[in-house]
């Protein structure tokens, strides 16, 4: 019997691989540990899925290596990740690869090798007498490749010119083959300074008089570097002690920075109202169980969720348990993360994609050696190696984030709810403006519903005013970034001290250029949208694929010089409140003002210190945060979303303008709400100015039930993409065959219809809307369609498979 494992690669494949495990790596190599493997003429990493036996003699390819002394991913995580690729139609390769941490330890070498086809190709071109451009770079790379024994370094084929167009080529025709090998990476090494104690400083040398003070005063050896600078010193003088033998030097490995933390000392818990506290018990009650449960906590914006949050974790941590709390964006992670280490110390680690590949490998390793009880992140954190799981906090859970745009296509909360069913844990999604799915599981008992109906202490909920555009216009006969109403207001915030906040779900200067000549407007050369007009930074840009471009003298079309700018974004509004309010402090949030990952907090404090008067910023204003000296909240084209052609257009809306309504009026002084509109009558912005979600979930759930959107049907998208439009085309009409053949009677099938954005990052795109009141009828038929798909040759990234869309577009 030869002894063998199944390890899934990191690939677009619906497979795993079988290979023999040598001797030597027997009691390594268990299921969830990571190894390396060769495939092909590389070597991959990947994880073991399952141990096994054969009987048969066909040669086995041998793992190479397992890096890790513990299994990376325990049983749970592995049947979590196959639950994850089966549901959402992932690769489960890409699946586990999501589940890991970077692999900062070992590094892929990859040469290009000459063969003896290639040998003969180099002769030929040898040969001949005139060559082309193409035919000189294969030329150069041939010879290179002769030249160093066969062998090229990416490195160096980067360097030919045309030489990775060139290697491609060759590639393709079988004239040259690649070889990848893995390896560990040497560790980050630094020197390391120490006086000798027999040595004494010649007092005349201030240079190395401070050396001497330096080291003396630190008690120690100091890195090189970091003495460099507190001595004010240069590298020779160091070398010259050295050969003085006044010094000490030698290497050390580099040990990273933990990651900042803000917060050490423990602070005192807030006192809970009734409500808080029923709520609290209720958690409990559950957590004793030590068994599944699932609840969806409602409560009003300033209502306290995050103080039930947190004594539900110390519920969990007194049981012996773990917890990890999910919030929507990076940003939040950090004010979570402060609160947890502000109430239980230090055994929290954070996990988001805003940490490097370092740091976020240490502290997934920290959480995989037990050293963390709580996890604080975004969406990948629901994956993160915690043991003894009880709680899993999904706050903010109607937010689209959580939903991953690239493979695996998983949703962060409902992630959640399984991981909890499969640990024996609480899941608890919290929410003022729940997701209508949610909120609709609770209300039939699905989900056990938690309410907090009124604000901490009893606060009044803000104020809010409706402010008609249409009226604001037949009064000035001019189009401002904001209404008379808001600069009013602003205006006497600012006289009484106090501090507002500014909302315009925006991002640049201006939506988009226009040609008031012949109407067109200034398009992105890889997507089917209008390019943003970015001030700043003087371009139009993509908020796509990046493309960016200077702003046309001329219209590209018709030649017309009289380019306008359309729509004010940001940046057009901080522009226009810093000409109203000179003397105001004003700062912008968006993804373009605070670029560095330590920006965005420092903008945030500052905030919440008093030292800015008006926050102007997108949608990153208006969750979660709880600035007391907020009074006035202003919202700039509130009704922006509601053209958009997505079902969830008007949902998306009023929780926007509820989420950040809740942010005026937390504290002791009343709260002001000003919503802008060109459409004030419509129902999501009245109910979401009145603060009533219940009536506009009855509402918006009698449209969905009409139409046949979720909750009552399970939804999917089918997307078919290439840079050829007559491939997209054939390849649509392909799939159209395939379901009309199937003539599903419980599954309703919509296209194929050129997508919303119909061209996206250079790629043509149609798509296919499947609704379906059996989950597992939709399930099994796009299951088919993929292996249709397969059979016919469709490549498997020409296909996207998306189940439980959030994005339609």
């Amino acid at each position: 019997m030869v002894r063998t494992c199944e390890v899934a690669l990191p690939l677009p494949l619906r497979t795993s691989f079988t290979y023999r495990v040598p001797d030597a790596l027997d009691e390594l190599a268990v299921t969830g540990a990571r190894v390396v493997v060769p495939f092909r003429n590389r070597s991959m990493l990947g994880v073991i899925l399952e141990r096994g036996n054969r009987a048969d003699n066909a040669e086995l390819k041998e793992i190479a290596e397992v890096p890790d002394a513990v299994p990376a991913l325990s049983p749970r995580l592995i049947e979590l990740g196959r639950w994850v690729a089966s549901y959402y139609l992932a690769p489960i390769g890409e699946t586990l690869r999501a589940m890991l941490p970077p692999s900062v330890e070992l590094q892929f070498r990859r040469e290009w090798l000459i063969n003896d086809a290639g040998r003969a190709r180099l002769q030929q071109l040898q040969s001949k007498a005139d060559l082309g451009e193409t035919e000189l770079a294969e030329l150069s790379l041939l010879q290179l490749c002769e030249s160093k024994g066969g062998a090229v370094t990416c490195g160096l084929l980067r360097k030919l010119p045309g030489g990775s167009a060139a290697g491609a080529r060759l590639l393709r025709r079988n004239q040259l083959v690649v070889r990848e090998e893995g390896r560990h990476r040497a560790p980050r090494t630094q020197k390391i300074v120490a006086w000798k104690e027999q040595a004494t400083p010649d007092p005349v040398r201030a240079a190395e008089a401070r050396i001497y003070r330096a080291l003396s005063e630190s008690g120690g050896p100091l890195p090189l570097q970091h003495l460099l600078k507190m001595a004010k010193v240069s590298r020779p003088v160091i070398e010259r002690l050295l050969k003085e033998a006044k010094v000490d030097v030698w290497e050390e490995p580099v040990i990273p920075e933990p990651v900042p933390q803000e917060v050490d000392q423990l602070v005192p818990w807030n006192l809970l109202n009734d409500e808080q506290t029923s709520v609290v018990e209720e958690i409990r009650g559950r957590l004793r169980t030590c068994a599944f449960h699932s609840a969806l906590l409602y409560g009003v914006t300033g209502s306290g969720k995050t103080e039930v949050y947190l004594r539900a974790v110390e519920a969990t941590l007194a049981l012996g348990r773990t917890a990890i709390i999910l919030v929507p964006e990076i940003a939040l992670t950090m004010w979570m993360a402060r609160l947890c280490r502000a109430r239980f110390g230090g055994a929290l680690a954070v996990l988001h994609s805003g940490l490097s590949d370092q740091e976020r490998a240490r502290e997934w390793w920290r959480v995989r050696r037990n050293e963390a009880r709580i996890v604080v992140g975004t969406r990948s954190a629901v994956f993160a190696p915690l043991e003894e799981i009880g709680l899993i906090v999904v706050d903010e859970e109607q937010e689209s984030s959580y939903k991953q745009e690239e493979a695996p296509r998983y949703h962060g909360r409902d992630v959640a709810l399984m991981r909890a069913k499969l640990e024996g844990a609480v899941a608890l999604l919290g929410s003022a403006t729940p997701s209508l799915e949610s909120f609709h599981r609770a209300r039939e008992g699905k989900y056990k519903l938690l309410c907090l109906g009124s604000r901490v202490e009893n606060r009044p909920m803000a104020a809010v005013e409706i402010s008609d555009l249409r009226e604001d216009f037949r009064r000035t006969h001019r189009s401002a970034p904001i209404s008379q109403s808001l600069n009013a207001a602003i205006a006497r915030e600012l006289a009484a001290n106090k501090q507002s906040i500014v909302l315009i779900n925006r991002r640049g200067y201006s939506w988009f250029a226009l040609c008031r000549s012949c109407g067109a407007t200034v398009l992105c050369e890889n997507c089917s949208i209008a390019l943003t007009y970015h001030k700043t930074r003087g371009r139009l840009a993509c908020h796509y694929c990046g493309f960016s471009r200077q702003v046309p003298r001329a219209c590209p079309k018709c030649s017309s010089e009289h380019i306008y700018f359309v729509g004010a974004g940001a940046e057009q509004i901080e522009e226009h409140l810093r000409a109203l309010f000179p003397q105001a402090r004003i700062a912008r949030l968006d993804r373009d003002a605070v670029r560095r990952k330590d920006a965005f907090g420092k903008v945030l404090r500052a905030f919440g210190a008093g030292n800015i008067d008006i926050l102007v910023g997108t949608q990153m204003v208006a969750k979660g945060h709880d600035f007391h000296g907020v009074t006035l909240v202003g919202v700039a084209a509130a009704d922006a979303q509601l053209g958009f052609p997505d079902f969830r257009a008007a949902e998306r809306t009023f929780q926007l303008l509820t989420q950040v309504a809740g942010r005026a009026g937390r504290g002791k002084l009343p709260g002001q709400v000003i919503v802008e509109s060109y459409h004030p009558e419509h129902y999501a912005i009245q109910l979401a100015a009145r603060q009533d979600y219940v009536s506009f979930f009855e509402k918006e759930l009698h449209f969905r039930r009409l139409m046949h959107y979720p909750p009552f049907v399970s939804l999917a998208s089918v997307l078919v993409r290439d840079t050829k439009l007559e491939k997209a085309i054939r390849w649509s009409r392909q799939i159209e065959a395939f379901f009309e053949a199937q003539k599903p009677t419980d599954i309703k099938i919509l296209g194929p219809a050129a997508a919303p954005l119909a061209r996206l990052k250079r790629e043509y795109r149609f798509h296919f809307l499947l609704k379906s009141s059996r989950r597992a009828a939709l399930n099994q038929l796009l299951h088919k369609c993929l292996a249709h798909c397969a059979e016919r040759e469709i490549p498997d990234r020409g296909i996207l498979v998306d189940v439980d869309p959030v994005n339609l577009l």
